[in-house]
């Protein structure tokens, strides 16, 4: 049900994938921008609209769009946190942002869904303590609910890929 894999979350197979997203909601770098470039203008076009609407997306949270040209149907823009020394409440913030991705996707019918590595890029999120939040908060959500069947944690990169696969072992 909870997987691994390297590679690039644009390329991935399932209903929706998540974006670690900015509280704008207008692409940034990583994860963010690739997707972005990849989906082609319809998901700006319908981060747009939500902007428009509630003035972007506050950290912890979430919002839905189409996925463009994705082989998704759904991106999910998740808004991680900055690390700041797990002063400023992180921890609690990153756990909602994969939470409220799952509500989300629980809530458009979504059965499968990719994960990127959230806050651990420019964000600077410690990866190790990024993982055993995301796979907790996720493992949490699956107990709530049996309409979500596969999740896919996507890493971009080795260290992450190693320290996710460990961890779910």
């Amino acid at each position: 049900m909870i997987t691994v894999l390297k590679g690039d979350i644009t390329q991935i197979e399932v209903d929706a994938i998540v974006n670690a997203a900015n509280t704008s909601l207008l692409g940034g770098s990583g994860v963010d921008g690739a997707i972005h470039k990849a989906g082609g203008k319809a998901i700006l076009e319908d981060c747009q609209k939500i902007r428009n609407k509630q003035g972007g997306c506050k950290v912890g949270e979430a919002v839905i769009t189409t996925a463009g040209k994705l082989p998704a149907k759904f991106v999910i823009h998740a808004v991680g946190p900055v690390w700041n020394n797990g002063k400023s409440n992180e921890e609690e913030l990153l756990s909602s942002a994969y939470s409220n991705s799952l509500k989300l996707a629980l809530d458009n019918g979504v059965s499968s869904i990719s994960f990127p590595n959230i806050s651990t890029g420019i964000y600077k999120f410690p990866k190790e303590k990024a993982a055993q939040i995301a796979i907790q908060a996720v493992t949490d959500f699956l107990t709530t609910t049996n309409k979500i069947e596969k999740i896919v944690f996507v890493c971009f990169d080795e260290e992450n890929y190693k320290i996710y696969s460990e961890f779910l072992m």
